[in-house]
């Protein structure tokens, strides 16, 4: 099992709401929450994923930033 953060820019709860289902329907096997609070807005993922890359490509496609942040 991964654990993977990634800095963002979302700062709507109601769309980190919205992009945490659509990423649940690709990703069924993991827990994905945003904490807006955080000064980098994070979104943690936890599960098993082959591809990670899927992920910030899913949101820079709805026009945000998503960078993965160093263990």
């Amino acid at each position: 099992m991964s654990v993977v953060v990634y800095k963002t820019n979302v700062d709507d709860p109601k769309l980190a709401d919205t992009l945490v289902r659509e990423l649940a329907r690709q990703f069924p096997s993991t827990k994905i929450n945003f904490d807006l609070e955080d000064c980098d807005r994070v979104l943690r993922i936890e599960g098993f994923i082959n591809d990670f890359k899927k992920i910030p490509d899913h949101l820079r496609k709805k026009g945000l930033e998503c960078e993965c942040l160093p263990d």
